[in-house]
């Protein structure tokens, strides 16, 4: 947890209705810079859909979103390059070009947001292939890496800008126990190194404990936070049904070894 307390993030009375649907409704929460902040939930909760109002994707149908005290809703042009700018997202299934290299995937968003020559963009890139484990990898194709590897790829294109907030959505979705605990060292470790904030869209229980330093859980009943703070304190001495039904539930699944879950 960083010492400071200086917020990057502002979620305020966000709403997000879908046909007539409310999946959310008056949102607010602030994400601190320099921490891992991970966003749990049941499924249909509209976790995702949080994540997708924070980067821009999605415009709220009530409230707002401040990105370093600037609203992405409301920003365009060169003001809502320079907010992106600020931001890197790896996607749940990776989201690599599959006809590109990793050096050309890592590449790409340099290619779009700078003029640099193409000398520096492929040390840049390489760069942040080492900062992932996979440095040697620049040649390969997406297809002759492991899901693990795919996954430390994309967040090697999300750091390709240094960006102050990586966003995450489900990083270890789909992986074997062994391999999601390394992402999860990925994570912690660049946290500490990178000074970076991280924002993780995440159900497994294992990587929750194991990176975040706060979370919010959010409910598909209520549509809004039912829970914040530390994980391990809310799985301990949470007086909340719902919070302790969440935690119980993903330890039980987690539980047996070696079923690669």
């Amino acid at each position: 947890m960083p010492s400071n307390s200086e917020t990057i993030v502002t979620v305020e009375n966000l709403t997000a209705v879908y046909n007539e649907t409310r999946v959310l409704e008056d949102v607010s929460f602030q994400v601190r810079r320099g921490e891992v902040f991970v966003i749990i939930g049941g499924s249909g909760c509209g976790k995702s859909t949080l994540l997708k109002h924070m980067i821009g994707l999605l415009r709220p149908t009530a409230g707002r979103v401040l990105i370093d005290g600037e609203d992405v809703a409301q920003a365009s042009g060169r003001d809502l390059r320079r907010i992106l700018n600020k931001i890197g997202v790896a996607y749940q299934n990776g989201a690599l070009f599959g006809s590109m290299t990793l050096l050309e995937n890592i590449r790409l968003p340099l290619e779009e947001f700078t003029s640099l020559p193409l000398e520096a963009m492929n040390l840049i890139a390489r760069m942040k292939l080492k900062l992932v484990g996979l440095k040697g990898y620049s040649g390969h194709m997406p297809s002759e890496l492991s899901g693990g590897m795919q996954k430390r790829a994309a967040i090697a294109r999300a750091m390709a800008l240094d960006p102050a907030i990586l966003f995450l959505d489900e990083p270890s979705a789909g992986l074997d126990p062994i391999t999601s605990a390394g992402l999860d060292e990925l994570v912690k470790r660049l946290a500490d190194s990178l000074g970076a904030t991280f924002v993780i869209v995440s159900h497994e229980l294992p990587s929750i404990l194991a990176v975040a330093d706060r979370v919010i859980m959010l409910d598909k009943n209520t549509r809004g936070i039912i829970a914040e703070g530390d994980p391990r304190e809310l799985r301990d001495a949470s007086d909340d049904p719902r919070v302790r039904s969440f935690f119980n539930r993903e330890a039980a699944e987690a539980a047996p070894a070696g079923t690669g879950g």
